[in-house]
């Protein structure tokens, strides 16, 4: 049973920094501190969070992360994510330096050595969408497949406190497909920013219309005689590709993790964490917060 206007927002804490330091960085603005820590990502990591705060008014909120490159996936798949360049120099002290701001912040920070941030954000939003309303937010679709009766996804947009928010419902009417077929359709046409191919061949349009045609990949599997010879020959090529694909794709919701909802409890801002802002010299943080009722405990 749901508990009584009890919401819980999830945060994908690594897409946020990243998102942050590289709309700055583009221009060198990496706002470096007397202590030579650059500190662009984290203010805007920080300033994303607090505005989506303020955007869904939760009563709980929690940060997931990432646990470095290396996960079960790279253990299926050698080229998973292989692509990727390292991160930049400037970007690598942020990581550690977002977590400490948040637990500045009060907040809760949570990540499972093996798995990515989607897996925890799975793995809590499913254990707790019978209780409470859960909000995820990120700049990541592949999150889309989470959507249920009481999970939202709120896409960031270009610039400060733009939103797309999806609820499974309207997932369905724009897409054509629900959010556990959108893990068949990645899995036909594959995802080249996480480096798995899918079937070549198939692209987004045709997946869909694949999926929507035959209900699943199972589906289609059973009614291949059905297809294009064009398309039976590209799936009978790739079909291990795209079993494999699938699993690569699908979010993995049981992570072993265990996290207090009581920790996750939101409060607003102390001045705790203003002495920790002026430690850190994070000027573009306290210019937005200063005087902001919303967010602030006490003055400041």
């Amino acid at each position: 049973m749901l508990k009584k206007n009890e919401h819980l927002l999830l945060i994908d804490g690594m897409a946020l920094l990243f998102r942050s330091f590289f709309a700055t960085a583009m221009t060198g603005q990496f706002m470096i501190n007397s202590k030579g820590m650059p500190t662009n990502g984290v203010q805007g990591f920080m300033k994303h969070l607090l505005m989506a705060v303020e955007h869904v008014n939760p009563t709980h909120v929690l940060v997931c992360w990432d646990m470095g490159s290396s996960t079960f996936r790279n253990d299926m798949y050698e080229g998973y994510k292989a692509n990727r360049d390292a991160p930049p120099v400037e970007l690598i002290p942020q990581f550690d330096l977002a977590k400490q701001v948040a637990e500045g912040f009060n907040l809760s920070n949570v990540g499972v050595v093996g798995f990515e941030a989607d897996d925890c954000i799975g793995t809590i939003a499913k254990a707790h969408a019978s209780e409470r309303k859960v909000s995820v937010l990120s700049g990541d679709q592949d999150l889309l497949q989470l959507l249920d009766d009481n999970i939202e996804i709120i896409l960031l947009k270009k610039g400060f406190g733009n939103y797309k928010t999806f609820t499974k419902e309207l997932f369905i009417e724009e897409k054509g497909i629900t959010p556990t077929q959108f893990i068949d359709v990645k899995a036909l046409m594959g995802d080249s920013s996480d480096g798995y191919p899918g079937v070549k061949g198939i692209g987004e349009k045709t997946a869909i219309k694949l999926i929507q045609q035959y209900d699943s990949i199972d589906g289609i599997l059973e009614n291949l005689s059905k297809l294009t010879p064009s398309q039976q020959k590209k799936i009978e090529t790739d079909l291990d590709m795209l079993h494999l694909s699938r699993k690569l794709a699908e979010i993995h919701c049981e992570v072993p993790l265990t996290i207090s909802i009581e920790n996750c409890l939101w409060r607003k801002i102390a001045d705790e964490a203003f002495s920790m802002i002026d430690e850190l010299e994070l000027k573009a943080l306290r210019r937005y917060l200063v005087g902001n009722d919303k967010l602030i405990a006490t003055s400041s």
